[in-house]
């Protein structure tokens, strides 16, 4: 085996580790911005558990945020709480950050 084929089995070993992990924080971030939203829409401990796995299954749909978005922002709105674009924007960003420490380990 040459230098360079240890090479791309290397990157290619590494690219696959950075695509699981990237999965998982979106993943997560989404359930956990799915949990804010609930307590929001002030639902009971069971349906937060399955309004997040929601918001988890909606980012299915299309490729990017808008998904996710859309779903929260109808949601939020349908159950008569005052929101913006903005702020579930803000919210799901917050979420980001803090699935990326949650699961890298990041302490503060």
């Amino acid at each position: 085996m040459t230098t360079f084929e240890d090479r791309e089995r290397a990157f290619e070993a590494k690219f696959a580790r950075d695509e699981e992990m990237s999965f998982r924080i979106t993943a997560r971030r989404n359930r956990l911005v799915g949990t804010w939203a609930a307590g929001l829409m002030g639902l009971t401990p069971e349906e937060t558990d399955a309004y997040a796995k929601a918001v988890v299954q909606a980012d299915f749909e299309e490729a990017g945020d808008e998904d996710v978005v859309r779903k929260l922002l109808g949601d939020l709105v349908s159950a008569n709480v005052e929101i913006d674009e903005g702020r579930v924007r803000s919210a799901l960003h917050d979420a980001s950050v803090e699935a990326r420490r949650q699961l890298m380990g990041i302490e503060e």
